[in-house]
């Protein structure tokens, strides 16, 4: 273990989504990382299969990435983004507008994932209010979806495990999941399950759609799985929404900024929220940032409804909202997504992505494979009723061959960096087959 690393150290520090305990027990430490690769404790290179977190697409350390934030923090390190302003701030903004899909050309910084859930769903229930439509104030979310770990990311998320702990949250309900065990092993898009998006039909008969605010779904989901949407099923969510005055949002934490093989999933899908919130590859994860994209017509109904123009029209945001030192992280990473084609590399080596992950289809205990552009989820069978066990042993074993990849529940989780090269999807997905081969 590191030397830096007392045992002080790892009493006192209580870490996020982790079994502490285990963790402790025999330390898993990463000291540096370069392209591709962390590098841990005992200087061996760990090939990262989840880009970080889902955040470092781009791989690490990019020198460019930091001589911008090394520049801006000799030049301003802080500036309030309350009733003021910094330039990168609104640069940054106008770079974002022209990669979304059209109409959502206005921006709000947050900080995370789950400040980006949080501001867009309070967005939406005020966007009613303002509108002169105070009762629509629900939230719906999915089943298995995860939208952070705030209190709204957990009353609208839908992972029980992130949910069971805290008591009651706020009011919010539920779409099913949509992944059909029928569609097992299916690549890419599944072909059936579009009708699952009716089952909205059903909230709005329960609520009335007097009383909903806005649906909120990842296109894709992460942290459950990679869990891919049937053909057809968010263009019939548009569509229930778009006729029942019910405002979406899409949550691209996770999706945007390339994952798809596009900078949004929304254009991947071909389907236009009213809201997308970004986090993570907005940086390539360097710097903590999230941003809101939001329609016009959103942005304009709070400014039409704010009386005089010295009031705050949205009483909403966070000290580090916009921050000099993340605004110029962004702009260097969006820099180099164009510079580099890493977008294009994406959907270039995805079909290749599938076949090697697919080749594990017979694997002891393997359940299910799903996968879309640089992202998949296998389900790993229980024993003994832990759903756990598995992923855990198996990550475990592909951590010392030298991998990282996600294990969480019943799945393993892979995200690729964007720079990934083909023999080192192969080295990967043959290192997952031995270790899922070798549990018990």
């Amino acid at each position: 273990m590191d030397k830096q690393v007392t045992q002080k150290g790892l009493d006192a520090y209580w870490m996020p989504y982790t079994s502490n305990r285990q963790f402790k027990a025999d330390p898993r430490m990463i000291v540096g990382a370069k392209g591709a690769y962390y590098i841990d404790d005992k200087g061996r290179e760990i090939f990262d299969g989840l880009s970080g977190l889902w955040t470092c697409g781009m791989g690490h350390n990019h020198p460019e990435i930091a001589q911008a934030v090394g520049e801006q923090l000799r030049e301003l390190d802080y500036a309030p983004a309350f009733q003021y302003g910094h330039p990168k701030a609104f640069e940054l903004a106008e770079r974002l507008t022209e990669l979304t899909p059209q109409g959502l050309d206005k921006v709000f910084y947050v900080n995370s994932g789950s400040e980006a859930t949080d501001t867009a769903t309070k967005i939406a229930r005020a966007y009613w209010r303002v509108n002169g439509q105070p009762t629509k104030t629900r939230i719906i979310g999915r089943a298995k979806g995860y939208h952070g770990a705030s209190w709204g990311g957990i009353s609208f998320g839908g992972i029980g495990g992130n949910r069971k702990l805290w008591g009651q949250a706020m009011e919010a309900d539920h779409l099913p999941h949509t992944w059909q065990a029928q569609q097992a092993f299916s690549r890419g898009m599944p072909e059936q399950g579009a009708e699952l998006a009716d089952e909205l039909l059903e909230l709005v008969a329960l609520h009335d759609a007097s009383n909903i605010a806005a649906v909120i779904v990842e296109p894709m989901s992460g942290s459950a799985g990679v869990i891919v949407p049937p053909k057809g099923y968010l263009k019939r969510l548009r569509e229930i929404c778009t006729q029942h005055n019910i405002l979406l949002i899409f949550d691209e934490v996770i999706t945007g900024f390339g994952r798809t093989g596009n900078y949004f999933a929304a254009q991947t899908f071909d389907v236009v929220p009213d809201m997308i919130c970004s986090a993570k590859q907005i940086t390539n994860g360097c710097v903590p940032m999230g941003a809101v994209m939001v329609k016009n017509d959103i942005y304009q109904a709070y400014m039409d409804n704010a009386g005089a123009a010295h009031n705050i029209e949205l009483p909403h945001g966070y000290t580090y909202s916009g921050h000099p030192v993340a605004c110029a992280a962004a702009l260097a990473t969006l820099d180099l997504l164009e510079k580099n084609q890493y977008i294009a590399q994406v959907a270039e080596l995805s079909g290749h992505f599938e076949r090697a992950i697919h080749s594990l289809k017979g694997a002891n205990h393997l359940l299910d494979i799903r996968n879309f552009g640089f992202a998949a989820g296998l389900s790993i069978a229980h024993r003994d009723g832990d759903a756990a066990i598995r992923p855990f042993e198996i990550a475990q074993r592909l951590w010392q061959q030298g991998f990282y990849v996600r294990y969480g529940g019943d799945t393993l989780q892979l995200g690729l960096p964007f720079c990934s090269q083909t023999h080192e999807i192969d080295r990967l997905v043959d290192a997952m087959g031995e270790a899922i081969n070798s549990v018990s």
